[in-house]
C-alpha cells in the first residue's frame, strides 16, 4: 500500500537516521575538541554557563556551525532590543546572547522543518505539509516559550523570597550593620534562590565600581518585576534623602506582605470561579442523572420491571 513503508523504505530510513546521528556526532565532536569553554565563550565571554534546557545545550553546536551565521545578518535593532531585555529578565544573559538566540530560533524554526520537508518528500513519508509547517512555527517560538518559562519561575521564586529578605534585612540594619552589610550577610547565610544570586550580584557590581543605586537598579532591570521595582525604588529615595533605612525596609516588608495576601485573595477569587466550569459540564449533568433518571424510567416503563 501506498501509505505504508516496504522493507526497502524502512532500511532507507534507518540508513538516514544513523547517517543523521554520524553526521551530528562528527560536527559536535569536531566543536568539542576544542575547549568546552571556547564552545561557551562566545555567549558569555570571560564565564560561560550551560544552559538549564538539555536541548539547547544539545543544539548549541548545531548553532554555531549553521545557523549562527544568519542570525548575525538580522540587524533589526527593536527585535535585538526586546530579545537581549528577555534573555536578562529570564535569567539566561548568562548561557545565551542575542545572536545565540536567534540562531537557535533559525534552525529549529526553519533548519529542521526543512530537513524534515525535504526527507518527506524524498521518502514519500507521508508527513502533511501543514504538520511540518506547524512545527516550524512551534520551533521558531520554542526559545521565547523556553525563556518565558525561565521568567515565570524566576518571578515566582523571587515573589516567594521577598518578604523574608526584607525582614532579614531590618534586622541586620537595626542591629547596627549598615545596608551593604546586611546584604553580604544574608547572601552568605541564605541558601541559593534567585533573589539571593541577584542580591549577590548586586555585591558584586559594587565591589567593581558601580555606586549602590546603580547596582540596586541592576538588579531591578535583571528581574523587571514590579514589587522588586518598587522596592529598588524605595531604598534608592531613601539613601538620597538619608531616611532610615530600617524603618523603610519594615514599610517595604509589611508592604509586600500586603499585597501577596491581595493576590491571593484575587487567584483564589478566580479559581471559584473557574471551577464553575467543570462543575456545568461533569457534575452536574451527573447529578440530574442521578436524580431525575429513576423519575423518567418511571414515567416511560410504569413503574413495570
Amino acid at each position: 500500500m501506498g501509505s505504508q513503508f516496504g522493507s526497502a523504505e524502512l532500511l532507507l530510513l534507518g540508513g538516514l537516521v544513523m547517517a543523521s546521528y554520524a553526521v551530528y556526532s562528527f560536527v559536535y565532536g569536531l566543536l568539542s575538541n576544542k575547549a568546552e569553554g571556547q564552545i561557551l565563550s562566545w555567549a558569555s565571554n570571560t564565564e560561560p554557563e550551560k544552559s538549564k534546557s538539555g536541548l539547547i545545550n544539545a543544539s548549541r553546536p548545531l548553532v554555531h556551525q549553521f545557523s549562527l551565521k544568519y542570525a548575525l545578518r538580522i540587524k533589526s535593532p527593536g527585535y535585538r532590543k526586546r530579545t537581549a531585555k528577555l534573555l536578562l529578565t529570564a535569567g539566561m544573559s548568562r548561557e545565551l546572547n542575542v545572536d545565540e538566540f536567534i540562531g537557535l530560533q533559525i534552525l529549529w524554526g526553519v533548519m529542521i522543518p526543512g530537513f524534515i520537508a525535504v526527507m518527506n518528500f524524498a521518502l514519500e513519508m507521508g508527513i502533511a505539509n501543514y504538520m511540518i509547517i506547524a512545527l516550524g512555527f512551534i520551533g521558531g517560538y520554542g526559545p521565547i516559550l523556553q525563556a518565558n518559562r525561565e521568567r515565570r519561575q524566576r518571578e515566582i521564586s523571587v515573589r516567594a523570597d521577598l518578604p523574608f529578605f526584607a525582614d532579614l534585612l531590618a534586622l541586620s540594619t537595626e542591629a547596627g550593620l549598615d545596608f551593604i552589610g546586611s546584604i553580604q550577610r544574608i547572601f552568605e547565610k541564605a541558601e541559593s534562590s534567585v533573589l539571593a544570586d541577584e542580591f549577590g550580584a548586586v555585591l558584586k557590581d559594587i565591589k567593581l565600581g558601580s555606586s549602590r543605586a546603580d547596582a540596586l537598579k541592576g538588579m531591578a532591570a535583571r528581574l523587571d518585576i514590579s514589587e522588586i521595582t518598587s522596592f529598588v525604588a524605595v531604598l534608592v529615595d531613601a539613601d538620597a534623602t538619608g531616611a532610615s533605612i530600617s524603618q523603610v525596609l519594615k514599610d517595604q516588608s509589611t508592604q509586600i506582605r500586603l499585597e501577596r495576601f491581595v493576590r491571593a485573595e484575587k487567584a483564589g477569587a478566580r479559581a471559584s470561579q473557574a471551577i464553575m466550569i467543570p462543575m456545568m459540564l461533569f457534575i452536574l449533568p451527573a447529578v440530574f442523572i442521578v436524580v431525575f433518571g429513576p423519575v423518567v424510567l418511571q414515567f416511560f416503563y410504569g413503574g413495570k420491571g
